[in-house]
C-alpha cells in the first residue's frame, strides 16, 4: 500500500464548492480522502472511474500517474478548479 507516495505527481490545489478553504492534494491518501469526504457529488462517470483508479493506485495495480489523469478528469466533470501548486525552493 502506497497511499502516501509524495513524489509521484505534482501537488494540485482544489477549489471545492461549499468549502471555506482550498485543499492541496499531494498524495494518494489526500486524493482518496477528498474523493470520499469532500467531493460535491458521487454519481458522475468520471468520479466513479477516479475512485476505482485511486483504489487501484493505492494497491499498486496501476501507476499513480494513471490515477492522476482520472482524478483531474473527475475534477473537471464536477466543476472543481484544479491548479498546479508550484513549490518555492528555500
Amino acid at each position: 500500500m502506497d497511499s502516501d507516495a509524495t513524489s509521484v505527481f505534482t501537488p494540485v490545489g482544489l477549489a471545492l464548492r461549499g468549502q471555506p478553504t482550498h485543499r492541496i492534494v499531494r498524495t494518494l491518501g489526500d486524493a482518496a480522502y477528498i474523493l470520499l469526504k469532500d467531493w460535491p457529488f458521487d454519481d458522475g462517470e468520471e468520479y466513479v472511474t477516479a475512485v476505482k483508479a485511486c483504489v487501484d493506485a493505492i494497491s499498486g495495480k496501476i501507476a499513480a500517474e494513471e490515477f492522476w489523469g482520472a482524478f483531474l478528469r473527475a475534477a473537471d466533470e464536477a466543476g472543481i478548479v484544479a491548479l498546479t501548486v508550484v513549490q518555492r525552493s528555500q
